[in-house]
């Protein structure tokens, strides 16, 4: 759904139109002429390109790739051909729209004027920023910060372990018993483990590390060797049969696997930089300030 921002843009007849649900539902459905196959190596249309005109305005291409860029006018699921009709009709019909208000005198009100320059401030600041962003991520700014973040991470031990959870410390020790007499954790486990999460997949818990358990539980884990399995451990949850299948050494993420934070970070500290250091070069001046409390004269002795 559009929303509140796209609104006082646009006229309702525009958005609606810009919706796909309702632009289908009111033209009868034509069966689609055969799409031929686009030659190799075909140049992208220019933004100059015409597409259409209103009273003699052009809409370019360009006009069409700014409206695409609007959250509040994504069409997923259509394809390329249908939204370039639908953001043509959109782009009619806000043309036809914002003619119509200009004839009006609708830009000429000083609220009006003070919304164009509000928005006019704010799609210059976002394209200032979305260019410092650029500048900041970089291959070699990426790696820097990869390599100084897991230089910092300590090393982690984590478990991989399986277990089986019961209401009660009586039904723990025989199950226990069973598995310490020879049957299979797993098979064990599919049958009377309580734990929905883990319980088809034969206990399986995968590695963690101790953070990530109940103290009680993790405690028990992580004393464990190897193939070793536990007397019943009581926890908040209920009581426990732990088998511990490996302990390792928590490997380091990937390069690969940070990127997006890292870049999310790089993004953030090069615009908030830029910010903090235009304000520190600008004069600035408030006067919105609460004025200082006067403060009460004082006191004088009388003789």
């Amino acid at each position: 759904m559009p929303n509140p921002a796209l609104l006082r843009r646009a006229s309702a007849l525009a958005l609606m139109l810009a919706m796909p649900g309702f632009a289908l539902a009111q033209a009868p459905q034509a069966t689609p002429a055969p799409i031929a196959t686009p030659a190799a190596n075909t140049a992208p249309p220019s933004p100059d390109t015409v597409v259409a005109s209103v009273n003699g305005k052009p809409i370019t291409q360009g006009d069409l790739a700014i409206a695409s860029d609007d959250p509040a006018l994504s069409l997923p699921g259509v394809d390329e051909a249908q939204k370039k009709s639908l953001l043509v009709d959109y782009m009619v019909d806000l043309r036809v729209g914002a003619q119509a208000a200009e004839a009006a005198k609708i830009g000429d009100t000083p609220e009006f004027k003070r919304k164009l320059a509000y928005f006019r401030d704010k799609l210059l600041l976002d394209d200032y920023l979305e260019q410092e962003a650029k500048r900041a991520v970089t291959p070699e700014a990426e790696h820097a910060i990869y390599d100084q973040t897991v230089k910092l991470m300590k090393p982690e031990e984590e478990v991989h372990a399986r277990h089986i959870l019961v209401d009660n410390e009586g039904d723990a020790k025989k199950i226990a018993a069973r598995i310490k007499g020879g049957e299979d954790f797993a098979k064990v486990a599919a049958e009377t483990s309580k734990d929905p999460g883990s319980k088809a997949e034969g206990g399986d818990l995968g590695w963690f590390t101790k953070e990530r358990m109940v103290p009680d539980f993790a405690n028990a884990a992580f004393a464990m060797k190897p193939g070793q399995v536990s007397d019943p451990v009581k926890s908040q949850f209920g009581w426990h049969v732990i088998k511990v299948e490996e302990k390792r050494t928590k490997p380091q993420p990937t390069f690969d696997e940070l990127k997006e934070q890292i870049d999310q970070h790089l993004v953030r500290k090069a615009q908030q930089d830029l910010i903090l250091k235009l304000r520190a070069e600008a004069k600035i001046d408030r006067t919105d300030a609460a004025p200082a409390a006067a403060q009460p004269a004082p006191e004088t002795k009388k003789p």
